[in-house]
């Protein structure tokens, strides 16, 4: 059964083995900082054009994966 998790690929040859999606050298920090400054969706899509809706979405799961897998603690500058 695929999910959108699927999409996040880890390879140490890739990115220095950081979360990246399908391989494709776009690593999922990154987007997820597009999104964060205020880009939609549609906009990361027409910048990056060989990215999927689903990639987008997935990169999203993921970070809300890592933040349910361990506790943060913000620390205000």
């Amino acid at each position: 059964m695929n999910t959108l998790l699927d999409r996040i690929t880890i390879d140490p040859a890739i990115c220095h083995g950081k979360p990246v999606i399908r391989g494709l050298r776009y690593p999922v920090e990154s987007i997820i900082e597009y999104l964060a400054g205020g880009d939609s969706l549609q906009e990361v899509l027409a910048e990056f054009p060989d990215l999927e809706r689903d990639d987008l979405l997935a990169c999203l799961e993921f970070a809300a994966c890592s933040l349910k897998a361990r506790s943060q603690h913000l620390v205000l500058a």
